[in-house]
């Protein structure tokens, strides 16, 4: 907001404050998913859920995510206006917004078993396949208000982060894990301990959507005392829909929409030819999940304090400073993602027995979700890349190219779906992503180039490539690491796992840290000196 009277923060604190809080809300997310696959494995209580979670998940990744389209709208227009024309403003796109997804809600009550039968074709194919159909209209048809809810969330998550209040946006998701392990831990203490029986599996199911419901619920109301103490628009109807502010957020919301939406539309894609495979659709939730966690943390960290950043260096004479913050972006994304996706190729098999194998997941289904975890981290980089630009574009204004890039992108990842399903398996589905990412993040590029003169696109790739290379050679002394342990301990055991894990990991870091440092990046230095302050303070 422009109010001069408003305090800053620096990039780092902001950056501080949203990865404490996302990483709290990521481990209260691992723990949920630890939980939901000890109860039930990669069965058709969880396969159920993967699928009724499709429609209101992506609701609320598109509206109600952090760095979603509301909450980046709401953040690029909010941030250049006054404090006193905040809450109208708000008001206005909140009362809009009901009233649009009010209608939604209502139509995903009444055509639930269609739209389950379009998410998920194949499941009529099979006895069990039927069976996984029947819950998984009934938890859709629960985790239908969350459409409205999501829409809610976002305007609150963009308000808040534009008013310079970030822990309690990126803190509030632990309350949709904390009770879906509040609802299953009923649920154990009622059958006794007998949850994984396959009678139980509707009840399960149910317990899941009405616990995640429930969830999104608190994720709303939290954030409603901090909007209102900070005089951010109250639960007020207001249909002011012609002032400038309204259309400027319509203006970037629509298209930012359409875009993430398109993004989504890939995921029911790869659900899509899941449906056909038994047990993949489990398999991609458990593993996008180990992914998203670190993934989740660092995106926070880079974008959230980035994009209010990137929205008020618009004007010409600002350009140096917005290539100069467009390359920290890229470059914390190397330095993050890159060593993050070596440790995982390497480490994917002992990560999935240590937080995954116990009661109803067995070694199986650990062999399954390695597969499809291997092929997510080799996109890492690519994916946070590409959120980092498109960004950049809604910053400048510009919501239409990722928008038209997207709408290729559908095609594109359903044609890579069919080839690559057929070699890899389930594993294929994500290898497609990756694939859709590593062309989306190059097309942006070269817009961009067009859009802002004269960027050192060939200056910045020479540290990218660096920290690739490093980042392999740490990850092939991860595998010797690995390797040795494993010959010397066994594979078998949680502790002799722990150990594997932890001890592998560790060096592949260090190794990684000790050669970056020699590249003499102003990022990497910049992030050394604050972690050893923070260290030797503490």
């Amino acid at each position: 907001m422009s109010n001069s009277s408003k305090p800053s923060r620096s990039l780092t604190g902001i950056a501080g404050i949203v990865a404490a809080a996302t990483l709290l809300s990521k481990i209260f997310g691992l723990l949920r998913q630890q939980a939901i696959a000890a109860a039930f494995g990669v069965g058709i209580a969880a396969d159920a859920y993967n699928y009724a979670y499709v429609i209101p998940g992506f609701l609320l990744v598109l509206l109600g995510g952090i760095n979603g389209p509301f909450h980046s709208a709401i953040v690029s227009v909010l941030s250049k206006r006054k404090h006193e024309e905040i809450a109208p403003l708000v008001e206005t796109i909140t009362t809009l917004v009901i009233g649009v997804l009010l209608m939604v809600t209502v139509v995903l009550i009444l055509f639930a078993e269609p739209l389950i039968d379009i998410v998920a074709p194949g499941l009529g194919r099979t006895e069990v396949g039927q069976a996984t159909r029947a819950i998984a209209i009934r938890q859709f048809r629960i985790m239908a208000p969350m459409a409205l809810l999501s829409g809610l969330i976002g305007i609150g998550f963009g308000t808040l982060n534009a008013a310079d209040q970030y822990w309690l946006p990126s803190v509030s998701p632990l309350f949709s894990s904390l009770t879906v392990l509040i609802g299953l831990g009923i649920l154990v203490t009622q059958l006794g301990g007998a949850i994984t029986a396959p009678e139980y599996a509707l009840l399960g199911g149910l317990v899941l959507a009405w616990s995640t419901l429930a969830g999104a619920v608190l994720q709303w109301l939290v954030q409603i005392p901090a909007q209102w103490r900070s005089g951010l628009g109250r639960l007020r109807l207001r249909f002011n829909v012609r002032q400038p502010g309204v259309q400027e957020v319509v203006r970037i919301m629509g298209p930012a929409t359409l875009s993430s939406g398109m993004l989504q539309i890939n995921v029911y894609t790869d659900l899509f030819f899941a449906s056909f495979i038994p047990q993949a659709a489990a398999a991609l939730g458990y593993a996008n999940l180990l992914v998203q966690t670190p993934l989740g943390i660092i995106s926070n960290v880079i974008l959230v304090p980035l994009l209010p950043l990137l929205s008020r260096l618009t004007a010409p004479d600002d350009r140096p400073e917005l290539k100069l913050r467009i390359r920290q972006g890229l470059l914390l994304t190397a330095l993050t993602m890159l060593p993050l996706s070596a440790l995982f190729i390497v480490l994917a098999f002992p990560i999935v027995r240590v937080v995954y194998e116990r009661f109803a997941f067995d070694q199986d289904a650990s062999q399954i979700v390695t597969s499809v975890l291997t092929a997510y981290a080799l996109g890492m980089f690519f994916y946070l890349g590409r959120d980092v630009l498109v960004r950049v574009f809604y910053a400048l204004g510009d919501a239409d190219t990722p928008f038209r890039i997207s709408v290729v992108n559908i095609f594109l990842n359903a044609l890579l779906d069919y080839l690559l399903i057929q070699v890899f398996g389930a594993a294929g589905l994500v290898l497609a992503t990756v694939g859709v990412n590593v062309i989306s993040m190059g097309w942006l590029l070269i817009v961009l180039n067009r859009k802002i003169a004269d960027i050192p696109w060939r200056e910045w790739s020479v540290p990218i490539g660096q920290i690739a290379m490093i980042s392999a050679i740490a990850g092939s002394l991860t595998w010797m690491t690995r390797w040795g342990l494993e010959r010397a301990l066994g594979t078998e055991g949680l502790l002799v796992q722990l150990v594997q894990l932890t001890g592998a990991g560790l060096i592949g870091l260090a190794v990684f840290a000790g050669l970056v440092q020699r590249l003499g990046l102003p990022e990497v230095n910049q992030l050394s000196d604050r972690l050893r302050q923070r260290f030797l303070r503490r």
